[in-house]
């Protein structure tokens, strides 16, 4: 089976707040197609990478750099990173060097969406208006700024209807199209999370970044996000880099799996290979590497 091309690469990744090394030198590929779980305990750095990859944080040194269309794109990046830009974009697709873009631009250009640990839905808005929100961008350029939406322009009426009807399959997907009409912030905290991600989603990523998607939900709710994730990647060609503490979620689902451990990596490869990585299973122990088999045997792994 041919291996998928790079869709996101981080570089020498490092973030230091003051003295502290929140991440140390940290690479890693994310592939077209594929879920790649980034996990690790508490505090092991793995939001300050999705801050770092999604525009929030810039970082002290690396380099990220994501890639649309055409692989062959990727041998442009060195020297794309000597002319000091942002982005090229061709005519077969676009490179981006995240590190150089602010959050906005992220989203916008380099196509990169996220959701985050705790919920940030509008609340008073209804769960239509939340994922048309989404779409104001292109909205507001159909409108012409609002002057071509006053006077009621056809090509702005065919721009909201296509933003209605993106917003309505993302509804029905997550389960929410009789809610359309709710207050957001009124939903059960399971349908909050979906609707989280369906709001990303109207932006059209090539890659979502889910932050603990699965942070309090129970288990059946947790088998449809397993499902909702899946059918992200296979059917709208998207892919998905996941931070998540259920190692449920993480071994079901992910193609690629990386480890941090104190702003380092410790592993990176499969889940089965993850899985029985004895420098994993100390980090999680909270033992050093040889003491690992008589902790298992303490505790009846």
């Amino acid at each position: 089976m041919a291996v998928a091309p790079p869709l996101l690469r981080v570089e020498h990744l490092t973030m230091r707040f003051g003295g502290l090394v929140a991440v140390g030198d940290l690479g890693f590929t994310a592939r077209r197609g594929e879920i790649t779980a980034l996990i690790g305990p508490n505090g092991a750095g793995k939001t300050t990478v999705f801050n770092c990859i999604t525009g929030f944080y810039k970082p002290t040194e690396g380099r990220i750099a994501v890639v649309h269309g055409e692989a062959g794109l990727w041998d442009e990046l060195e020297a794309l990173t000597r002319r000091g830009d942002r982005h090229l974009t061709l005519a077969n697709g676009g490179l981006f060097l995240l590190e150089r873009m602010p959050d906005h631009l992220v989203s916008r250009q380099a196509k990169v969406a996220r959701t985050f640990q705790n919920i940030r839905l509008f609340s008073g808005m209804t769960v239509l208006e939340n994922l048309l929100v989404a779409q104001h961008a292109p909205l507001m350029l159909a409108s012409g700024f609002s002057l071509l939406g006053v006077l009621g322009v056809a090509s702005y009426r065919r721009a909201e209807r296509a933003a209605i009807d993106k917003a309505k399959h993302w509804l029905a997907l997550t389960g929410l199209l009789d809610r359309a009409d709710e207050p957001a912030g009124a939903l059960p905290y399971g349908a909050q999370r979906r609707l989280e991600i369906a709001r990303a989603m109207c932006t059209d990523p090539v890659l979502l970044c889910l932050d603990e998607p699965a942070a309090g939900l129970n288990p059946r709710e947790s088998a449809a996000l397993n499902e909702l994730i899946l059918t992200i990647r296979d059917r709208h060609a998207t892919s998905v880099l996941l931070i998540e503490h259920d190692m449920s979620v993480v071994m079901e689902i992910s193609d690629h799996v990386v480890v941090l451990d104190y702003g380092v990596k410790i592993a990176d490869g499969t889940p089965e290979e993850v899985r029985n990585d004895q420098k994993v299973i100390a980090a999680y122990l909270g033992v050093a590497d040889d003491e690992v088999e008589a902790v298992e045997a303490e505790v009846g792994l």
